[in-house]
């Protein structure tokens, strides 16, 4: 209690003698009302920044000057802000977890690869309102090097949109033009490292020993040995180490991920309040949630894997802190695609109140492979449960690969070798596994272990490609029902949906990425190809593939968001009493609804008794195919059929 008290003394102090100074320095430009309400955020969360603050930096010889700094770039920003940003703002904090409700139903595309650029993407937003899309994330689009860029996550502006997609005015337009259709707008803020062709970069490449400090460089192998003694290499096939050497400074520069990727130096406060300002910019532009990218690497500690520091959480708090006080209509998604465990360490209301999951995508596609639903069961049982004021970002593939995300101990839990079990997965999910349905592509594979991870599209992953004519008819339907089935599941299990575009129309891998050079070599662009418009135009079209698979997961949408079981409530995750069978209560108020999803190539049963325990009548509504069912004895599913039970 006495530290709680005097944190709260010293913060109080601090912003008494900032507060008066704040509004000397910015007079000419504040509303009275409007100024009233920004100093009561102010007043609210001055104490948790000025706590995390003075833990990062309070050794800081000058950290009274870094703190007004911070708090003066907030406010700067908080002035520029519009006033229809500002009166989202006020609607947000009327309505804190908007997030959480069963309208929000997600999409994520590469700007150029959807709609060639951003006046592109407006003129799809139709195409984007009939899917019933209210969240559209698209993937980096800021200014990168030519060449060599990591698909647009190697930044050089942050505040610059890349010129082949347009310009910053035009993406302010596009979030100002879909916040009107009632879409969110989402982007990524890749803050752990910047491009070697940033200013910061090439100012410290010109031997500017300020700027150097804004990136963690060293005159010789000392250190960055010592590091790399317990540091894990992120791509060893491509380069060992963590560390580049720059002859031209004679240093070697911490890149994490690629040699042109340069790693930020958070310990320098001056980082940090640079990054605040482009923080808040995109904030500015309209952007609703930011994509947090690579939060497990933002600090370095000798003797620790540098991942999931305790300081990489209070960075984020800090961010997040100020954020509440200067753009409270924006909130945080984390990309942690780290242990099970780590991911949900990242998830509150203080630093990410939205989160992908990694472990339900990896879990979704082995219950697929191994047509049983234990492991599946058995991981969401342990982890799915989240703070009730966040939410889940549920996808099935995205941008990325796909890797074998599951605990080694929830696999020992059940008798399954983790090793021979991620093995299993790779050689059925690239079609290697006798029998496998799947087409996909190893990424970063080691041929001496076995070890993968998968590229490839849903459709190419669930069986699509490898069938081409009508004789396929019984394996097609197969196919159709195991994407519907999983997107089935992302749709209804609780929290935010996302979607790959292209996947909703049955989008198969595209191999022509080899004939290009900056392409080849990396296998996830087989799932990255320009949207099929000409299968675009089948969508409606219930007779052909695309339209099957449109149409249904169209319906599905509609039941998502036509039911308020869907939003924020509660997820139970249950034992149906059949291993081929996951299932789940959703409840808000008083609707309560049962999913069932069969991952059986077979017809399986539920018995009655087992849904009368788990206090379910005898005859029941199945939402999806609107049918009354009863089942005096028993309920039977399809192979790979989902039904919603009200």
């Amino acid at each position: 209690m006495g530290q709680v008290d005097s944190w709260k003394k010293r913060s109080a102090t601090s912003l008494s003698r900032l507060l008066p100074r704040l509004e000397e320095r910015f007079c000419d430009h504040i509303d009275k009302v409007e100024w009233q309400g920004y100093v009561e955020r102010i007043n609210t969360h001055f104490p948790r920044l000025f706590q995390l603050l003075y833990q990062l930096y309070g050794n800081q010889y000058d950290f009274f000057y870094h703190l007004e700094n911070i708090l003066a770039s907030a406010t700067s920003m908080w002035l520029a802000r519009s006033d229809d940003l500002k009166a989202l703002d006020v609607m947000r904090q009327a309505d804190p977890q908007w997030y959480q409700s069963n309208r929000l139903v997600g999409v994520m595309c590469y700007v150029d690869l959807f709609a060639g650029n951003i006046q592109g993407i407006r003129d799809r937003i139709p195409y984007l309102t009939e899917l019933g899309i209210t969240y559209l994330h698209l993937m980096p689009l800021f200014k990168c090097p030519e060449g060599d860029n990591d698909g647009g996550y190697a930044v050089s502006s942050y505040q610059e949109v890349n010129p082949a997609l347009g310009t910053m005015e035009e993406l302010s337009q596009l979030a100002t033009e879909l916040r009107q259709h009632g879409i969110s707008l989402v982007v990524d803020f890749v803050f752990n490292h910047t491009s070697d062709e940033h200013e910061w970069a090439k100012r410290a490449l010109a031997g500017n020993e300020e700027y150097q400090e804004y990136y963690r460089m060293y005159p010789n192998r000392e250190q960055p040995n010592a590091f790399e003694k317990t540091v894990n290499s992120v791509f060893p096939d491509e380069r060992p180490g963590c560390f580049t050497y720059k002859n031209k400074i004679r240093k070697w520069v911490w890149t994490t991920f690629c040699n042109y990727q340069w790693d930020l130096n958070y310990e320098n406060p001056v980082v940090f309040s640079g990054m605040v300002e482009e923080m808040l910019f995109l904030a500015n532009i309209g952007v609703e949630v930011l994509r947090l990218d690579a939060v497990a690497f933002l600090w370095k500690k000798l003797g620790t894997s540098c991942e999931n520091l305790p300081e990489a959480h209070l960075l984020i708090q800090a961010f997040n802190t100020i954020v509440k006080i200067a753009a409270p209509a924006m909130v945080f998604k984390s990309e942690a695609i780290v242990h099970p465990d780590e991911v949900t360490r990242y998830i509150s209301q203080e630093e990410c109140p939205i989160s992908y999951n990694p472990q339900l995508m990896a879990l979704l596609w082995d219950a697929l492979a191994v047509r049983n639903i234990r492991l599946l069961r058995h991981g969401m049982s342990k982890r799915f449960t989240i703070p009730q004021d966040c939410a889940w970002v549920n996808y099935i593939r995205c941008h990325d690969d796909i890797g074998w995300a599951i605990a080694d101990d929830d696999m020992r839990d059940l008798q399954i070798n983790p090793y021979d079990h991620r093995k299993f997965l790779t050689e059925f999910f690239t079609g290697r596994f006798e029998g496998s349905f799947a087409k996909g592509l190893p990424f970063q594979e080691k041929p001496e272990t076995g070890e993968a991870r998968i590229a490839g599209t849903t459709a190419s992953l669930c069986g699509l490609e490898k069938l081409t004519d009508a004789n396929h008819r019984t394996e097609i339907d197969l196919a159709i029902r195991r994407i519907l089935l999983l997107h089935g599941v992302i749709l209804t299990i609780g929290g935010i949906p996302l979607l790959y575009l292209g996947d909703e129309i049955g989008t198969l891998n595209n191999y022509t990425y080899t004939e290009s050079p900056e392409k080849d070599g990396d296998s996830r662009w087989v799932h990255r190809s320009a949207f099929d418009d000409e299968r675009a135009l089948k969508r409606k079209d219930s007779s052909t593939i695309p339209g099957q698979i449109y149409l249904g997961l169209l319906k599905l949408i509609q039941i998502r968001q036509h039911n308020r079981a869907f939003s924020r409530g509660e997820t139970e995750i249950i034992d149906t009493g059949n291993d081929c069978i996951f299932g789940y209560f959703r409840s808000q108020q008083e609707q309560n609804v049962l999913v069932l999803a069969n991952f059986s190539d077979r017809e399986q049963e539920i018995m009655a008794k087992q849904l009368r325990l788990l206090g379910m009548r005898k005859i029941f509504t199945d939402l999806v195919s609107g049918k009354t069912i009863s089942a005096i004895q028993k309920l039977v599913l399809d192979p790979y059929q989902l039904v919603i039970l009200l």
